[in-house]
């Protein structure tokens, strides 16, 4: 219990307390400001916004970003260059050297396939969003054969994994067979491996030369996209 030395003292009101003596406390409400009520209030006429100008308009705010008060802006003054492909797909770039790096740190395992799934859950790569393109930065690390599936990959790199008796084999994935394979707990049911529909992608996957996952179904053969790690 609180001692009564503690206690706050209570002080008797001045006045009593009725309905016509209540009040706020000074200091807790402000004046509103009266705009052009005459010249003796002090913010009569131009009610505080002084002569003409920008400011003293009605309705005036924050010009917009690239204004220069009426002249032509300098996004309009100079030509424009290039565009942006909105149908890009955004690979996520992997180097020979991360990946031999991580094989040396034991992250991961040679002696079975690496895939997507592999790759980002060891955080090799740090997520993606439509596949992973392998690149030949750092070639020369690469010592251990490795069995590897990624979307794409440059023919460098191609060259740099056969030359030291490994296999790499490009495979499509459209994005809801992405997530299913990053995130399976996100799916009650594991959707089929779409094909690839356009034909830059039936055209990738179907050469040879980039050692597409299709070639061995034109052949005969019954390929399905590589997905998950075997167990």
């Amino acid at each position: 219990m609180t001692s009564p030395s503690r206690l706050t003292p209570v002080s008797v009101p001045k006045m009593p307390v009725q309905l016509n003596t209540i009040r706020d406390n000074k200091g807790a409400l402000n004046k509103r400001k009266r705009l052009g009520r005459g010249p003796s209030s002090g913010k009569g006429k131009t009610s505080g916004r002084g002569h003409k100008g920008q400011k003293a308009r009605s309705g005036n705010g924050a010009p917009r970003p690239g204004f220069v008060g009426g002249q032509t802006p300098l996004f309009k003054a100079f030509p424009k260059r290039g565009f942006t492909n909105v149908h890009q797909r955004q690979y996520t770039a992997l180097n020979l050297g991360r990946l031999q790096r991580w094989i040396d740190l034991g992250r991961l395992d040679p002696a079975q396939p690496i895939t997507v799934q592999e790759l980002v859950s060891s955080n090799c790569v740090h997520g993606t969003k439509e596949g992973i393109r392998l690149l030949a930065g750092e070639a020369h690390l690469l010592r251990t054969p490795v069995d590897i599936r990624v979307a794409q990959a440059s023919s460098q790199a191609i060259e740099r994994i056969e030359a030291i008796g490994g296999s790499i084999q490009c495979v499509y994935h459209n994005s809801l067979g992405l997530r299913a394979i990053l995130k399976p707990n996100k799916f009650f049911r594991q959707p089929k491996q779409a094909l690839p529909t356009k034909r830059r992608d039936i055209e990738y996957y179907s050469d040879s030369k980039h050692r597409g996952y299709l070639v061995s179904a034109q052949s005969g053969s019954t390929a399905a996209p590589s997905s998950t790690a075997s167990s």
